[in-house]
């Protein structure tokens, strides 16, 4: 497949959201880009019954249907002192108060922990690192599927620096990472056969170090300067794209509107 250098001038813009003039109760067919995705119901829907599926199909679904996902570049130490860098896109926020995060990570084989979840349930203490477009081949290469023991930080050409409280080293390169400790393990074991094949690791985030530049003075992050990836289906990465901002709803101020909008 030819494709296109990639595109370093351009990156994200704020514009206005798709339908700006959007009230409470309207239907998607009263704009041209409403009509045209509610004519893709014509082909119908193919129902996949989880059950019967098998688990490689599932997986594609998963990777490509679940999008974008943010990613999770998550550096450990074993016991040994050999440290364990790989990134995880079963990864998001769960909370924040108390900071928690949360990963998940599939397993070589049913039952057999990889370095990384071997290492954290051992220890406890690790770091999870944002990756940005200027360093995602480096983070690549870190999910090769290297022996046990095997340190990818050795491949990456990334930088270990040295964090507040975990041992495990956080990525120099990242501009957002957070040093963790182990909040809760959860094994997930399939329902029905009982293989354990996942593990969920959620994290209590006791540090985060963000590089000064990306940091705006509202205490929020740049996201032009940041240029975080995302992950897709089978290879593919992301960029974040063009963003705009719609407004939450206040019920004070809006009640009116739709009371009135019920009683149609």
């Amino acid at each position: 497949m030819s494709v296109p250098p990639f595109d370093f001038k351009n990156y994200s813009i704020y514009t206005q959201a798709p339908n700006p003039s959007w009230q409470y109760g309207q239907k998607i067919d009263t704009t041209p880009a409403g009509k045209e995705w509610l004519e893709g119901e014509a082909a119908g829907w193919k129902v996949f019954n989880t059950a019967e599926t098998d688990k490689v199909d599932l997986y594609k679904l998963f990777i490509s249907g679940i999008v974008p996902r943010p990613i999770a570049f998550v550096s450990t130490i074993s016991e040994e002192g050999i440290e364990n860098l790989s990134p995880f896109s079963w990864f998001n926020t769960v909370t924040n108060y108390p900071p928690v995060i949360s990963f998940a990570c599939n397993h070589s084989a049913p039952g057999v922990l990889k370095d990384t979840i071997a290492n954290i349930k051992t220890n406890q203490g690790f770091t999870v690192n944002i990756i940005s477009e200027a360093f995602v081949d480096n983070a690549n290469a870190t999910a090769i599927d290297a022996p046990r023991g095997f340190d990818e930080w050795s491949i990456s050409g990334l930088t270990k620096e040295k964090c507040v409280e975990v041992k495990a080293s956080r990525v120099k390169e990242s501009a957002f990472s957070m040093e963790c400790e182990l909040y809760k393990s959860i094994d997930i074991t399939h329902p029905v056969t009982g293989e354990h094949n996942s593990t969920l690791i959620l994290a209590h985030v006791k540090y985060i170090h963000v590089r000064k530049d990306v940091l705006t003075p509202k205490g929020t992050i740049d996201l032009e300067k940041f240029k975080p990836v995302g992950r897709l289906g089978d290879i593919s990465y992301a960029r974040v794209g063009d963003a705009y901002r719609i407004a939450r709803g206040a019920w004070a101020q809006d009640e009116a509107k739709i009371q009135e909008l019920l009683k149609l």
